[in-house]
């Protein structure tokens, strides 16, 4: 497609654009002329290059190198400008403490991008004491500055790789420093950038598998090449580790995957392709961007839980066996090994997630309007309950002897704090209408037949007498004895009557695999027994790997805007695109430096366009194709396609996902998507502009580049820190949604 006047890139730069044309069989008379052109050109092959044919040669060198050293400065300057406690530094600033003090913490997130933040902790020197209050000034010892240069790192390196993926997708060289310009002039990606938070971290490995994909598609006529499987398996690497830093990183997973989909179905319909060589793709592929993945996110939680080995505040997270390998738990410390009647206990839902079993003073709003029975993850003396005899027997007596709790044993469990038995009726459920409402009712002496539970062991891990049920290795359910349902703690959160704890239910269903369904006896206490070893039994890393990628699911999901509360800093799915919106990163007094979650107005605004351009420009070419048109040779049709249509397609995976989530949304949640929104302009400015003659060529890329600029340096103060009155910066605020200066 491209003509003469067309600027070529160093990606596509070939012999044929240097070529001259030189008549095939000169007359007689020019048979002399002709000698002397032809010594001529010997002599210009021979001549040094000039230093503009020596730019243009190794372009592909020093323009990336630039782009660095600009991003790094960008990146960097005044990086320690404001020593306070910056937005959600005050979570992964502490979560890196728990690194370096290797305490068992529970987040949301997988671990490698808080684990870089804990190495970034060691490298400057810092010990884990500081507890990153939010707004509260940093010590002197704490050198904050390199940690945050750490992340700023990451942020940086996105710059060439923005350049070599534009290149690989064959921009030209205008549309490959224009998409490098943007990624190094947006604000809101230099200020994420400059702070102790996991975005850096992700958008670097969301652009670095963006490049190996690139990378890969461009080797699809070398296959099985060490080339080939070098890229496959560089982004199965990419994809595990964007992966291991937060979940967003699957939605880049899923852009590669529907890439390798359609390859292997192209595949697939080469009929005179070998089946052993279709199956040796399909071996590769699985290997490397199914398998590497795989192993590179296991692998983060390895070392998640070989270096938090001491007890910390995440330990009720985890299933009590875990909690008992941990140093200094309290978890099985000098707990007795066997349960006896009058033993006191917490017991742990074995369910992934699971809390423990809880109670306090409120009561149920509506149902039976008894006391409250929850699931809950903190240790207080709430999660603690009595083992008693069933109605139909004796009352429990201290001075009698010993009494052992086994399989098929019918008794009750009164709640430590208020005296009252876990009890059940015909009652719903207050969330889960199918189940019954589990409550706390009577007393000690006040009670009926339905305070009664029935032990069924499901397991036990150390032994397999079931005669004694044994503190952390036992599982266990409890079957009510009237109605013939299993009390469960399933992922469902009760509303703010209930504190959000987990909905603790009876469910008529007797399903032995229903997890939710099994207890354990975490902590154990009765004078009258030895104390156990509780580090003896292991728990299987596998099991808690799931456990706890499960617990992350289930509390990511309870990450809902509460109705109760006010949040200024959220917002809505359809402001990012737009820029309706930013986000204050501090506080707004005059006499701190202020940051500003925003956007370039020229890049979130062009990007967001190019997505409906590119909609229409395929819609055009589809349109003409059905009429009989020929436009477009299959290399240019192979180009719109993964140049500018998977782009399109890789911001659709990262944004549509945030329409249908219930959870909180922040603006930083876009910027992954944002991405493959500037791909997609840089796309559409190249493809309209690679056939126009020069000078239009230059006027465009001419005033994009300025624009884009401009605006960065304009917006700057917002990114490298506003220092003093915020009223100084109103000349910034465009729109009453822009809170930068009221």
């Amino acid at each position: 497609m491209a003509s003469q006047g067309a600027v070529a890139s160093g990606a596509d730069y070939d012999q044929a654009a240097r070529r001259r044309n030189v008549p095939s069989t000169p007359s007689t008379s020019e048979k002399g002329k002709s000698v002397e052109i032809d010594d001529k050109k010997t002599q210009t092959k021979k001549a040094q290059p000039t230093f503009l044919e020596l730019l243009d040669e190794y372009e592909f060198i020093i323009a990336p190198l630039i782009f660095t050293f600009l991003a790094f400065f960008t990146r960097m300057y005044k990086i320690g400008l404001s020593p306070i406690v910056t937005w959600d530094e005050a979570h992964f600033g502490k979560f890196g403490s728990h690194y370096l003090k290797r305490e068992f913490y529970f987040d949301v997130h997988p671990p490698l991008g808080k684990m870089l933040v804990g190495l970034s902790g060691y490298l400057a020197g810092y010990n884990g004491s500081f507890e990153f209050k939010s707004g509260e000034k940093y010590p002197d010892e704490l050198n904050y500055t390199v940690m945050r240069a750490f992340n700023a790192f990451f942020g940086a390196v996105t710059i060439p790789l923005a350049y070599y993926t534009t290149r690989e997708l064959n921009f030209k060289r205008p549309a490959v420093w224009l998409v490098t310009l943007m990624v190094l002039c947006e604000n809101s990606y230099t200020t994420i950038s400059r702070f102790i938070l996991l975005d850096s971290m992700l958008l670097c490995f969301t652009f670095t598998t963006v490049l190996c994909w690139a990378k890969f598609h461009r080797l699809q006529n070398k296959s099985f090449t060490p080339e080939w499987f070098g890229w496959l398996i560089l982004t199965g690497v990419s994809i595990g580790c964007v992966c291991s830093v937060k979940w967003v990183g699957f939605l880049v997973t899923a852009l590669v995957g529907l890439y390798t989909i359609e390859d292997l179905w192209n595949k697939f319909g080469q009929v005179k392709m070998p089946k052993v060589e279709l199956a040796a793709h399909l071996g590769a592929r699985v290997v490397g961007l199914i398998v590497v993945p795989l192993c590179i996110y296991t692998l983060s939680f390895v070392l998640h839980f070989a270096i938090l080995e001491n007890s910390g505040p995440g330990d009720a997270q985890m299933s009590s066996l875990f909690q008992a390998n941990l140093r200094g738990t309290e978890v099985g410390k000098d707990s007795p090994l066997e349960i006896a009647y009058g033993s006191r206990a917490t017991i742990k839902n074995m369910g992934y997630g699971g809390g423990l079993l809880h109670s306090h003073v409120q009561t149920y709003p509506e149902g039976s309007t008894q006391q409250q029975i929850t699931c809950y993850h903190h240790k207080d003396a709430n999660n603690e309950w009595w083992f008693y005899p069933n109605r139909s027997q004796p009352d429990y007596d201290p001075e009698s002897p010993i009494k052992f709790v086994g399989d098929g044993d019918v008794l009750r469990l009164i709640h430590s704090q208020t005296g009252r038995n876990l009890h059940s009726h015909d009652v719903s459920a207050p969330v889960t209408k199918a189940h019954k409402e589990v409550s706390c009712y009577g007393n000690v002496t006040v009670g009926d037949d339905k305070d009664h539970w029935t032990i069924e062991v499901v397991k036990d891990v150390a032994s397999s007498d079931r005669t004694k049920i044994r503190t952390l290795t036992t599982a266990f359910r409890l079957k009510h004895s009237a109605l013939g349902c299993y009390l469960r703690a399933g992922n469902v959160n009760l509303p703010q009557w209930g504190f959000k704890q987990i909905e603790t239910t009876c469910v008529p269903e007797n399903n032995i695999r229903d997890v939710y369904t099994h207890w354990n006896v975490e902590a154990h206490w009765n004078e009258k027994l030895p104390a156990a070893d509780a580090g003896a039994y292991k728990s299987p890393f596998f099991q808690d790997f799931i456990h706890l990628n499960v617990a992350m699911m289930t509390s990511n999901n309870a990450l809902v805007p509460d109705p109760d509360k006010q949040d200024d800093l959220a917002s809505q799915f359809w402001q990012w695109p737009i820029l309706n919106v930013g986000l204050r990163m501090c506080g707004w007094d005059d006499n701190i430096v202020k940051y500003f979650l925003l956007g370039n107005p020229l890049v979130y605004w062009g990007s967001t366009t190019s997505l409906g351009l590119i909609c229409l420009l395929v819609a055009w070419y589809l349109v003409r194709w059905q009429r009989g048109y020929d436009d477009l040779k299959q290399h240019e049709i192979d180009h719109i396609h993964y140049a500018g249509i998977y782009p399109a397609i890789g911001w659709v995976l990262h944004y549509v996902p945030f329409i249908a989530m219930a959870r909180v949304t922040y603006v930083h949640h876009y910027y992954p998507a944002l991405y493959f929104a500037i791909l997609t302009l840089g796309f559409l400015v190249d493809w309209v502009s690679r056939n126009q003659i020069r000078s239009i060529q230059i006027a465009v890329y001419s005033i994009l580049y300025a624009g884009t600029i401009g605006l960065y340096v304009l917006f700057m103060p917002i990114s490298w820190g506003m220092v003093g009155p915020n009223r100084n910066y109103s000349y910034l605020k465009w729109f009453d949604t822009w809170r930068i200066s009221d």
